[in-house]
Order: structure tokens, then C-alpha cells, then sequence
């Protein structure tokens, strides 16, 4: 059987998704507390993205393939449905930083990665002295000058579309820089906070942070509104365009499309990127 699992985390103390020998991270902290649950030698997941170090997630998804023989006799004796005894398990061992939301069975097509139609990201900024909360300083940028959401909204619409984000990724060998930004777009909420709010069909290493940092660089007058789209042209990787730090972003939720749908968004996503759909 396949398993869908959503996650939230604090990505203060981790350093990023990915397991990394004699390092802390969600990755590994998920999969031993995973393999002590169900009683296996190991448990391998498969996530919807690779969050970096410091970044945090409300809407994380994994995959995990199991034998429902190993599920059904991790649960015992408990009355409840065995993933409601999976989930409080595993909830019961997890660091305070780290929790599983739920658990549900799906489709063998069902593929946390590959099959997400989008994932959506939140960036959080305190531009002004009254916005400075320390309560919630591990998850909102302080910034000390005042941001202009006008001038980085005019900015991000150079940004939306298919293009290649070269110039916004940090390069991975046979790794595509090609991506579709579908939202982005800077708000306030209630208390002040500014939040930029963006979505896409997936992400490169950096790529939402360096966005980011673009964009203030804009907010804060440094750059004319032209800048952003100007650095998109030059599709190359430059120390010019800052990286924000992790602190601000969140991975927010995952998209993903009706179950007659799975198979032929497997197809899609896993096809190589044409450089020429690209303008």
C-alpha cells in the first residue's frame, strides 16, 4: 500500500530535509522515528520538495510504500484505524519541532514529488520596528527598512510565467532551472507583517530566497522596478541578487489533481524541460 503523510515542521534546528550524515534533519528525524513505529530496519519517504536549512513547512507531503501486513501489526491491539495509531505513534516520539498531521492511503500512482501540480510558499517580513514580534522571530524576517509593496509587485509581474530562473537558482548538475511561476505577489497582513505569497509548478535549490531577496532589494529602493525582470534576461547566477535569509519562508501547501488525473501528471512532470518553450 502507499501512504500519503502531511508534515509541518520548524526548520529552525534542522538543517534542511535532506538526511546528511552527523547532522540533524527532518529527513532522518521522519524516517527513524517511522522505522521504530512500524518496526522496520529502515523506512525510506519520498517528499514533494527539499526544503533548505532553516526553512519551515505547514503543508509538507511524503510518500511511503508499506506492506499492510506491517502496518496492521505496528497498530496491535488499538482499536482506532491503524494510520489514526500510525499518526499518534509517531507523534508520540517526534521531536516537539516536527509532527505528522495525517496519514491516508492512495493511489500507487499517487507520487508526493512528482505528482504535485504546485507548491505554494509563504515569505515573511517585519519592515518596521511596531511589526517586530520577538515571539515569532524564528519565522519572520526583521528588517530595518520599510518595504514598498507597490514597487515590488510591479516587479514580480516581470516574473510570472515559464522562464528559465537561472539567474535566480544556485546551478545542480543535469538539473533544470526552467520553472512556471503562476502567483507572486506581496501583501500585508493584519498585524503589519508584509508576506509575499508565490507559487509554482516547482522550485529550484534558493530559488524562492533569491526571489525574495530580489524583490526587497526593489522594496527597499536600492533597484529600479526593472531590475527583476533584467536579472530573469541575463540567465546567469550573479552575487548582485541577494539570497533572503531562511527565516521568512514557509512551504505553505502542495497541489495535487483528482485521482483520474495522477498517471498522466507522472508523464508531465517527468518529461525534460524544452529550453525553446521558454521566451
Amino acid at each position: 500500500m502507499r501512504i500519503r503523510i502531511d508534515l509541518a515542521y520548524d526548520g529552525g534546528d534542522f538543517h534542511g530535509w535532506a538526511r546528511q550524515p552527523g547532522l540533524r534533519t527532518v529527513q532522518g528525524e521522519f524516517e527513524a522515528a517511522l522505522a521504530t513505529v512500524l518496526r522496520l530496519p529502515e523506512a525510506r519517504v519520498v517528499v514533494a520538495g527539499r526544503t533548505d536549512t532553516g526553512v519551515h513547512a505547514r503543508g509538507q507531503v511524503a510518500h511511503l510504500d508499506l506492506d499492510r501486513a506491517a502496518l496492521d501489526a505496528s497498530a496491535g491491539r488499538s482499536p482506532e484505524p491503524p494510520l489514526v495509531t500510525l499518526v499518534r505513534r509517531l507523534n508520540g516520539i517526534l521531536p516537539a519541532d516536527l509532527r505528522v498531521r495525517r496519514a491516508s492511503e492512495v493511489p500507487a500512482e499517487f507520487d508526493a514529488r512528482f505528482s504535485a501540480l504546485w507548491r505554494r510558499y509563504a515569505y515573511r517580513v517585519a519592515d518596521r520596528p511596531e511589526y517586530a514580534d520577538p515571539l515569532v522571530r524564528q519565522h519572520v524576517l526583521i528588517r530595518s527598512r520599510p518595504l514598498d509593496l507597490a514597487a515590488m509587485n510591479a516587479a514580480a509581474t516581470d516574473l510570472l510565467g515559464l522562464h528559465d530562473f537561472a539567474s535566480f537558482c544556485k546551478p545542480r548538475e543535469g538539473a533544470t532551472t526552467i520553472r512556471t511561476i503562476t502567483r507572486l505577489h506581496w501583501e500585508r497582513e493584519p498585524s503589519g507583517i508584509a508576506v509575499a505569497h508565490v507559487v509554482a509548478d516547482a522550485f529550484c535549490h534558493s530559488m524562492v530566497r533569491a526571489l525574495m531577496g530580489c524583490l526587497m532589494t526593489i522594496g527597499e529602493g536600492r533597484q529600479d522596478v526593472s531590475w527583476a525582470g533584467e536579472r530573469l534576461d541575463a540567465a546567469t547566477r550573479s552575487p548582485a541578487v541577494p539570497v533572503a535569509p531562511a527565516v521568512g519562508l514557509t512551504l505553505e501547501e502542495v497541489g495535487y489533481p483528482p485521482t483520474a488525473e495522477l498517471a498522466a501528471r507522472l508523464l508531465v512532470t517527468r518529461a525534460k524541460r524544452d529550453p525553446g518553450e521558454v521566451r
